[in-house]
């Protein structure tokens, strides 16, 4: 299989995403065997972007697990730093995703979809015969019944709208006529 190419703006990208990654496959002594092989590709068809930990105490032998990993499972190499290799691969698009329903598809409870039923017909909003709708508040002024009696007397009684009935003084001697109930 081919090595997977990414640009450098992908790659930095990519790096950015890992960095919060632990490390789900470790190569150990033993090195590449094929369950190794085999769990890093699992891990890629999984996830698409991880870290793995490469065993071995020089660089030239970590470089060659990365050749053999890349050539062997179409991967590319995001980045490697000491022991830490950072694999990327592409995830596939599966065919059960497509086959979901879609956001104008009428929803069907799960139930009445076992027993075989379509899902119910939505009900019109309007209906010809219909009564006209109630206005939501009532005006007060346009009613025929007079107002209730009350005890309390009108704010405006005993006011012009030119400001005959203003109250002059002090602003003491305003307060000891509120006291005296004048």
């Amino acid at each position: 299989m081919p090595n997977l190419e990414i640009t450098p703006r992908e790659r930095s990208a990519l790096r950015a995403a890992a960095h919060s990654l632990h490390p789900v496959v470790l190569i150990g002594d033993r090195g590449l065997t094929d369950a190794v092989i085999q769990e890093i590709d699992r891990n890629l068809n999984a996830h698409g972007l991880i870290k793995v930990r490469a065993g071995g105490e020089d660089r030239e032998s970590r470089e060659e697990i990365i050749a053999t990993i890349c050539e062997q499972l179409s991967c590319a190499l995001v980045h490697h730093l000491g022991k830490m290799l950072i694999l990327y691969r592409p995830a596939v698009e599966k065919e059960t995703q497509a086959q979901g329903r879609r956001n104008n598809d009428v929803y069907v409870p799960k139930k009445q979809a076992a027993a075989g039923r379509s899902a119910p017909k939505p009900a019109s909003r309007r209906q010809a015969n219909a009564e006209p709708a109630k206005p939501a508040r009532r005006d007060l002024y346009d009613t025929d019944r007079p107002a209730r009696p009350t005890l309390h007397k009108s704010k405006t009684a005993g006011r012009s709208s030119l400001g005959g009935n203003v109250r002059r003084g002090s602003s003491m001697t305003l307060r000891a006529g509120a006291r005296r109930g004048r």
